[in-house]
């Protein structure tokens, strides 16, 4: 917006200027001279302006260069390259295989590199070892890394570590010079919508640039990128090449990292979003100490639910989430918590969302204590579970997913899409997980659990107070399927795993 002004503010004395030169030309071709109250463009006083207001502009002016002078030099431009493998494809394919003897069905592969641009901020100094902190769709498949400072120095990149979940990454560069500045982090819990930030990076291939806007939201979902983090939305302009680069407070804080933007011409419309700087700080430590995030790991599938499932539940105008399934042997099985359990708070602090739960959960230390306060069955208690460190192995084993399935309500949309008959009742199996407890008792989806262990189902809160582990060795359904009515099989519990 100054841009802006200064623009139509110099427009204006260029057209002023070429009238004035019009008008002396004229002038000077009459016998008339120009007498003293004649006016020259180059020589009119500037526009007045009232103090008090030209003194807030500015302050604001102050701010602004003071912060972009604070933090740019602690931005970097990233230059990454990442190898990449192509399928070259047989031109004969979809000929007879016999007519060219067979051949090259699979085609050949071979590799290429690729070029990508994006930012980062240094975070973190020990000795000649500088840490910059970035995304993980920015550096962390690359095989080549070119770091550029705000002075135009370029160092070779490597990364330390890389995480799919938060999409962030560390890279480090050695350099002798201990004087580069390193950022200072914020704390971004502290955000509030309306805040004054400037989003800084190399947008489109600009060198070290910098916008202004507030935030315009916080807590934003990251479910449309596949992202655990909660957001951070903003209107200061973000383009390709700001990924990485930071979210900056007026206090020259780094209060987050801008990784995407919702847009339907790929460029800025208003809509970026950047993670709060507090979900990361435990994992810059971890990518120095590590290599990679440790996360910490419960033992529990969680999803939000709808309030006509919370009505069903007993908890209406509750917040929480719902502990939909639960490993056998884990953390949470072994402290009690349930399938069908609602947690509403961590350690004392409301449980608002199951992304935000698996964040919180994700940075305890492994062997700390962790509290779930919950609803089970209207009544409200607590459970103490030891955090174990979360595993791809662990977490993909769906063989331990009690029951391995998620229970739905039967609405009257399921029971005319299944035509059921009207005095059937219970809870629909949905979601069944290859491998689970239920795939091994034979359930499948649309499948309508009536009884558990011969007790009658007829609606959520009952199917759950029937799933009370810890007075079984075994448990069986009674489910109508297709018009039919039929028994599972027991399953019985090693409680030694």
């Amino acid at each position: 917006m100054k841009r802006m002004k200064q623009w139509v503010k110099n427009s204006l004395a260029v057209a002023a200027t070429a009238l004035f030169g019009v008008a002396f030309f004229t002038f000077s071709c009459s016998a008339k001279q120009p007498d003293a109250n004649t006016a020259f463009a180059e020589s009119k006083s500037s526009v007045k302006i009232p103090a008090n207001a030209l003194s807030i502009a500015e302050a604001l002016q102050t701010v602004n260069r003071a912060v972009s002078d604070g933090v740019l030099p602690s931005v970097v431009e990233l230059d990454v390259v990442e190898t990449k493998v192509q399928q070259i494809m047989n031109p004969f394919e979809g000929f007879p295989f016999f007519f060219f003897n067979q051949g090259n069905e699979q085609g050949e592969q071979r590799e290429y590199k690729q070029q990508g641009l994006g930012s980062g901020v240094i975070v973190r100094q020990n000795g000649k070892l500088y840490y910059v902190l970035t995304n993980n769709h920015v550096a962390g498949k690359a095989s080549e890394i070119s770091v550029k400072l705000n002075d135009g120095r370029i160092f070779t990149g490597k990364l330390v570590g890389a995480d799919e979940r938060k999409d962030i990454a560390l890279v480090s560069f050695e350099c002798d010079d201990n004087s580069i500045p390193v950022a200072v982090l914020g704390n971004s819990d502290a955000v509030r919508t309306g805040d004054i930030c400037f989003a800084m990076g190399t947008p489109l291939g600009y060198y070290s640039s910098v916008t202004q806007g507030i935030v315009s939201a916080t807590g934003r979902s990251g479910a449309e990128v596949d992202n655990i983090n909660d957001f951070i939305q903003t209107d200061a302009a973000i383009n390709q090449g700001n990924s990485g680069g930071p979210l900056v407070n007026i206090y020259g804080e780094i209060i987050g990292i801008n990784t995407w933007i919702s847009s339907q011409s790929g460029g800025s419309q208003g809509l970026g979003f950047a993670i709060p700087i507090n979900n990361v700080k435990k994992a810059i430590d971890d990518f120095i100490s590590g290599g990679k995030i440790t996360y910490g790991w419960m033992g529990i599938q969680l999803t939000d639910v709808v309030d006509s499932y919370k009505a069903e539940l007993g908890v209406k105008n509750k917040n929480g989430v719902l502990a939909a399934q639960v490993y056998l042997g884990s953390p949470a099985a072994k402290a009690g918590v349930q399938a069908g359990d609602y947690i509403i708070a961590l350690n004392g602090k409301d449980v608002k969302s199951s992304d935000q739960l698996v964040r919180e959960v994700g940075d305890l230390p492994v062997g700390q204590k962790a509290v779930f306060t919950l609803i089970r069955g209207g009544k409200q208690m607590t459970v103490t579970a030891i955090v174990e460190e979360r595993t791809d192995a662990t977490v993909t084993d769906s063989s331990k997913l009690w029951p391995g399935f998620i229970a739905a309500p039967v609405t009257p949309e399921i029971r005319k899409e299944l035509k059921l008959n009207s005095k059937v009742n219970g809870v629909a199996v949905a979601s069944v997980q290859a491998k689970s407890p239920a795939a091994t008792l034979g359930l499948q989806v649309g499948d309508i659990i009536t009884a558990v262990n011969g007790q009658e189902v007829k609606e959520i809160k009952d199917f759950y107070a029937t799933m009370d582990l810890s007075d079984k060795k075994e448990i069986w359904f009674d489910i109508v399927r297709d018009g039919h009515s039929i028994s599972t099989v027991k399953y019985r519990f090693d409680r030694k795993r």
